[in-house]
């Protein structure tokens, strides 16, 4: 009987303590911003995507991703695979090297979706919209459009606005008379002019989605600029309060992944996942917010009710126009950034 070597014992004994040890289970960590969104897309989205790719999906959440972004990005060492943030993030980080292009031959979820959900290093994810909320009650005609809110012979009332650029320079030109689709690159001489029009007549500029709620609840508004999802919480509760899509600014938080992700060619897996029609259709069920990619709609598990109230359905999406974080990311759009304390505090 042949004897075997020590190194072939050896290497017998190492191959059976590796048959008996299970292998480790692929995992990424996913970054998101938190609260009632984050628990939301956890049951729409990832325990979903995570049992049929059998992976594990450790969470993290900031309120704003950016600075971790950058600081992982210059130490070379990223601690994160995939992230959740506003699309400006994601371009922003593409163009200085820290977020990996996308290779939408490994992404055909993305690949179908509309050319302009998507960035060279990202895709939507999920939809809101800047919308006109207002209070039925206190007002004797009720505006439908930017250029109805700018109209106060018309329609009085007391308004407020956000104080931030992002979504209130479209809709001063929106009320000028700029089609949806011809908005960018966007006038900022023109637009700061219109919002010069109206600003004597704005008695609040809220600074927090939760501010612009309470104003709407409280009736200390008759009608503003507010998020859909912070409007159809305050609609639920209060009969009077309603809004609507018309001139609605369309926006997006969208995934992208780390430069050098630990866990990149799993995190891709993951994305592509995520953007599922059928995933993507989940969302709604838990949150007033639409899937980023419109084929969920075509699935069969929203329905045509629920579909009226999501912003990123095709009917709603046509009422709007879509904002362009590549725009705002371009020095014309930090530069219209850069102005905006100014026109506030004069």
């Amino acid at each position: 009987m042949k004897t075997l070597s020590r190194g072939s014992v050896l290497s017998l004994l190492c191959l059976s303590v590796a048959c008996s040890v299970p292998a480790m289970a692929a995992e990424i960590t996913f970054v998101s911003q938190g609260g009632s969104y984050q628990e939301a897309q956890t049951k729409a989205i990832l325990d979903p995507a995570a049992t049929r790719l059998g992976i594990t999906i450790k969470q993290d959440s900031v309120p704003d991703a950016w600075p971790m972004v950058k600081a992982q990005g210059e130490a070379k060492k990223p601690l994160w695979d995939v992230i959740d943030t506003p699309t400006s993030n994601c371009i922003r980080g593409g163009k200085e090297g820290l977020i990996e292009p996308l290779d939408l031959s490994k992404l055909p979820n993305a690949q179908n979706m509309p050319p302009a959900y998507r960035t060279p290093w990202s895709v939507a994810y999920e939809f809101y919209s800047s919308v006109l909320g207002y209070n039925r009650k206190t007002l004797k005609k009720i505006p439908q459009s930017w250029a109805d809110f700018w109209n106060v012979k018309d329609f009085p009332g007391v308004r407020a606005l956000r104080n931030d650029p992002m979504g209130t320079l479209e809709a001063a030109l929106l009320s000028d008379g700029v089609p949806r689709d011809k908005l960018y690159p966007l006038d900022v001489d023109r637009a700061y002019k219109r919002l010069q029009q109206i600003k004597p007549d704005i008695a609040v500029w809220w600074s927090s989605g939760g501010q612009s709620a309470q104003l709407l609840n409280d009736g200390e508004v008759d009608m503003l600029m507010i998020w859909n999802g912070r409007a159809s919480a305050v609609r639920k509760d209060n009969a009077d309060v309603d809004f609507t899509y018309n001139d609605g600014l369309l926006q997006n938080t969208q995934l992208c992944i780390l430069k050098n992700a630990p866990n990149y060619a799993t995190a891709v897996k993951f994305l592509n996942e995520a953007v599922s029609p059928d995933l993507q259709a989940n969302l709604p069920l838990y949150i007033d917010y639409g899937p980023g990619n419109p084929a969920a709609f075509a699935t069969g598990k929203i329905t045509a009710e629920r579909a009226r109230e999501l912003p990123s359905s095709p009917e709603n999406a046509a009422r709007q126009a879509l904002m362009s974080e590549d725009w705002w990311s371009s020095p014309a759009g930090i530069a219209a950034k850069d102005r905006w304390l100014q026109f506030v505090q004069q």
